[in-house]
């Protein structure tokens, strides 16, 4: 099955003296890849940046802090934004992202792939093919 849900956003990047920079991200997930959802954040004119992340770590962050590491997801304190923290070798970076449009491509995701029947959308002979031998 080749379902895909997409949807743009527009977010803002905190920078260190608290004021934000508005941007542009691009959300992508693919009923084939149940787990994952790609974002694409727009800085410019250079190319994007995408981070992956799991579906189920945007989904508890909109209620609860969630996450270790290089991702971090948390409610914002206004109840209309979700806050991401990124972390790379590169820096660090924290987003409020407008709750309600990622709520509603969060729920078209579902639609698409219901929370459990995740591993009906995987095809299992071609990952493990790929793991076996790489392209």
């Amino acid at each position: 099955m080749n379902t895909t849900v997409s949807a743009q956003l527009g977010l803002r990047l905190v920078v260190p003296d608290r004021t934000t920079v508005p941007l542009l991200a691009g959300l992508d997930y693919a009923a084939d890849d149940p787990y994952a959802i790609r974002m694409a954040f727009y800085v410019g004119d250079d190319e994007p940046v995408e981070w992956i992340f799991a579906r189920e770590l945007l989904t508890v962050g909109i209620v609860r802090k969630v996450g270790d590491g290089d991702v971090q997801v948390w409610p914002g304190s206004d109840d209309a934004t979700l806050n991401i923290a990124l972390s790379s070798p590169f820096g660090d970076a924290l987003f409020e992202v407008p709750l309600s449009p990622l709520a509603d491509f969060l729920h078209r995701t579902y639609q698409a792939v219901p929370a459990g029947e995740e591993t009906e959308f995987i095809d299992i002979d071609a990952e493990l093919e790929n793991l076996l031998w790489p392209s």
